[in-house]
């Protein structure tokens, strides 16, 4: 139990233990907006939430918040079909079309969406930095705005970029991304991180990719980050042409470099689409998650990662929403199974040790998303962070399903309309989908 002062009692008809529903438990948050005490209390309710279940909040491990600026564009095909490199195309021109202030309102729309989707927590992969004006970082202050007025918790991913290709400068497109020198992007970190506000917002490390850093600075940002005990993400193994295009330059896959750093604790994989099951296992044992992203990777044509060769994959797996083309981690979680069954032809691919898939699933989506950004929230428990979403029990997707077959309804047959509200730091916010009903 904790030694903070419990201010207020939240009671819901059922809440998420980690391993099912209960009845009759009841959460303790102090006014600090983190988790005291949870179990049979048997304290009068502050927040009685009827009619309700009561998860951890949703943890996006990977987001490009700017890029809902392409909602509604890039799906038609008048030159025949396309892929992940003519969709890049459409991402720079929006880019060149983004002034601060729609960049913001752009950002703002992700992250409320997101909220109203139950995402309490997201980490932004941020490498949008700069406005028109030049290399000012003017963008990073805006993004933790946008955060801050939509009362998402955000782990700012503070993303290094450098190169236009493997041995390439970089081209017109990616100007407002780059980072002058290792010295200068540090610089920038150290200045953005004093002024976080530490309720709801830290700051972790990226190297973008290793056509867009060279090898030696992404050792060295591995290596930084680790001794500043900050967590590091890296995009690898995205596209077929990055793979072939890294073997050429290099003579080895990105992901095999990487496994080549040693300690992997704190590094996180964004996609690994392409990686092979051997060097996906190597860089797990090594402390490495990776981050899956199954609407975006559909959306782009990426392709379906190859884990059910992957021994106890699931514990190692967390979610992103990516490009946010369409956000919703209830998808997530559902597509992250089903892309499996497509390419293997079978079912129950990421199953947990008691041959459970829905909490290796919701798993992928709160706690083990929490560890890759290294914040203390994706469970209920004494000392993390009260960061909650409600789920109303009698949406029509859910009618008959409580119990055991709960949690299994909600990820396979239904949707964001149960959601009925979400907290983060013990503030709560209603969801639209809820205040029009």
């Amino acid at each position: 139990m904790s030694t903070r002062e419990t201010s207020h009692i939240v009671e819901a008809d059922f809440t998420w233990t980690g391993r099912e529903f209960a009845p009759g438990v009841q959460i303790g948050i102090d006014g600090d907006g983190a988790i005291t005490e949870v179990g049979a209390l048997r304290r009068p309710s502050t927040n009685r939430l009827s009619g309700q279940a009561i998860l951890p909040g949703f943890v996006n491990a990977h987001s490009h918040a700017f890029q809902r600026g392409l909602r509604g564009k890039g799906e038609r095909f008048f030159k025949g079909s396309g892929d992940f490199w003519s969709w890049r195309q459409a991402m720079y021109d929006l880019v060149e079309d983004l002034d601060a202030d729609r960049f913001y309102q752009v950002c703002l729309s992700a992250y409320n969406e997101m909220r109203d989707r139950g995402i309490t927590t997201v980490g932004e992969f941020h490498y949008l930095h700069h406005s028109r004006n030049g290399a000012d970082y003017a963008l990073d202050d805006l993004v933790l705005q946008a955060a801050a007025d939509s009362g998402i918790r955000i782990a700012l991913l503070e993303t290094y970029y450098r190169t236009g290709g493997f041995g390439h400068r970089a081209g017109r497109g990616q100007q407002r991304f780059l980072s002058p020198s290792l010295e200068a992007y540090w610089e920038q970190v150290e200045r953005i991180e004093a002024k976080l506000d530490g309720r709801t917002q830290t700051i972790g490390v990226v190297a973008h990719s290793l056509r867009a850093v060279t090898l030696d600075d992404v050792a060295a940002l591995v290596a930084e980050a680790q001794r500043r005990k900050m967590v590091l993400h890296v995009h690898l193994e995205e596209q077929q042409r990055e793979v072939d295009d890294c073997l050429t330059f290099y003579g080895k896959r990105p992901l095999a470099l990487m496994n080549e750093l040693g300690n992997l604790d704190g590094l996180t994989a964004i996609h690994c689409t392409h990686a092979t099951p051997s060097d996906i296992q190597q860089f797990v044992d090594a402390g490495g998650t990776v981050c899956v992203c199954p609407v975006t990777e559909a959306n782009l044509g990426d392709g379906i990662p190859s884990l059910a060769l992957v021994p106890r994959c699931h514990e190692y797996l967390c979610l992103g929403t990516d490009s946010n083309a369409r956000i919703s981690m209830v998808e997530e979680m559902r597509w992250l199974e089903y892309g499996q069954r497509l390419a293997t032809q079978s079912r129950g691919i990421l199953i947990d040790a008691d041959g459970m898939l829905s909490t290796s699933l919701l798993r992928a989506a709160t706690e083990n998303g929490a560890r890759a950004l290294g914040v203390r929230t994706g469970r209920i428990a004494p000392g993390c962070a009260a960061d909650f979403v409600t789920i109303n029990l009698d949406a029509p997707s859910l009618r008959g399903c409580e119990g055991d077959a709960l949690l299994d309804a909600l990820i396979f047959g239904g949707g964001d309309e149960a959601v009925t509200a979400t907290c983060v730091a013990g503030q709560w916010r209603t969801s639209w989908t809820s205040a029009d009903r």
